[in-house]
């Protein structure tokens, strides 16, 4: 296995969700790890300056849906632009990858199930019914899992990646982390594989 690349993200991100096949994908041919590394969204947001959705101009608001429509093009995938059930309070499924974090395979396809469900099916994902779908869709046990995290040592964790963010400078979802380097959204995917592949140091602020 390569170099690893952290990898921050929120279930409650759209972009993330346009980004995800394909940044694993690109970790894949690079033979790269990753580090899944859930954050509740809503608290980077507040440490770092970040607006939510409801609060930003009507001007980005609008901007953000146009972008939208032209990613979702380009990566061919379905999104609805406003689905029935979004926003959703995003620590019940974030969590759950959390405690999928240390299985790539299973959180991988727990992570592909729950943005279908959210962004494309419209279906609830603060819901345990959909969570505990999402979950046996990985092949991992729904019960055993949903308990888990809503333990305290999964809430602990999910607290460090917050933590481990602010670190290293992130300050939204999706962001990739190589080296240092934090590469944020789905649209620096191109300059992150050519980093993996190109082996080069990484950039630093100046």
């Amino acid at each position: 296995m390569g170099r690893q690349v952290d990898y921050y993200f929120s279930l409650a991100s759209p972009w993330a969700y346009l980004g995800h096949a394909e940044f694993m994908r690109i970790a894949a041919a690079q033979d790269a790890r990753v580090a899944f590394r859930p954050v509740f969204l809503r608290d980077l947001f507040d440490q770092t300056g970040g607006l939510p959705l409801p609060r930003r101009h009507p001007v980005r608001q609008r901007y953000r849906l146009v972008d939208l429509q032209r990613w979702r093009a380009a990566r061919g995938l379905p999104l609805v632009l406003a689905p029935r059930h979004v926003p959703f309070d995003p620590a019940p499924p974030d969590r759950v990858a959390v405690v999928l974090a240390d299985d790539a395979a299973a959180c991988d396809a727990y992570v592909r199930a729950a943005f279908a469900a959210a962004f494309v099916e419209e279906r609830d994902l603060a819901d345990p019914a959909t969570l505990a779908a999402c979950v046996a869709a990985a092949g991992r046990d729904p019960d055993a899992v949903l308990a888990r995290a809503q333990s305290v040592e999964i809430g602990e964790a999910y607290a460090r990646n917050e933590r481990a963010a602010l670190a290293a400078d992130v300050f939204g979802s999706p962001s990739y982390v190589l080296d240092g380097e934090v590469f944020w959204g789905q649209d620096r995917l191109a300059l992150l594989a050519d980093a993996l592949a190109s082996g080069r140091a990484p950039y630093r602020p100046a």
